[in-house]
Order: structure tokens, then sequence, then C-alpha cells
């Protein structure tokens, strides 16, 4: 399955607190349950203004029907195409 980096811009979001971070956690999974294994949160990293989400979905349109079930802004959605690493400078 594809594997896609979503950028969320949301204002102070690095300001959340734990409670506010688990509530939303918890909302996208509920989300992510009703749609069906063909979109699946990975990961997501959380700057001053901005989250970036890690996912696996059958296409963008997947990702960006999460986001307006989710509530949470889908900025910009780019398809990963080779994820290199340290390793890869060894091949």
């Amino acid at each position: 399955m594809p594997k896609f980096v979503i950028e969320r811009e949301m204002p102070a979001v690095g300001n959340l607190s734990e409670s506010e971070f688990q509530e939303a956690a918890q909302k996208s999974c509920d989300v992510l349950r009703a749609m069906g294994p063909e979109v699946q949160w990975i990961q997501s990293y959380v700057t001053g203004d901005k989250i970036y989400c890690v996912y696996h979905a059958a296409d963008e349109e997947m990702i960006r029907e999460h986001a307006v079930r989710s509530g949470f802004p889908a900025n910009k959605i780019s398809k990963v195409e080779r994820v290199i690493d340290p390793a890869t400078a060894e091949a």
C-alpha cells in the first residue's frame, strides 16, 4: 500500500496538553476504524505549528476523506516515492 506524508497546519499545536493529544488521537483512530483497512495511520511528528503525519493508504482520496471526517486539516499530501536511510549509503 502506498505511503503518504501529510502536512497539517495547526497554529500552536505544539503547545497542546497530553490529554488534548490523546483526545485528537482517539478521534483519528475512531474515524480510521470506520473507514476500514485501506487507510492506516503510522506515526506523526509535532512541531510548533504543524503536524507531519505518515499514513499508508490506497490513494490520496482516502487521506482527504479522513481529514474531512476527523476535522483535521490536510494542507499538503505527498506520496512517498522512496525511503532512504544511512544503510542506503552502504549499498
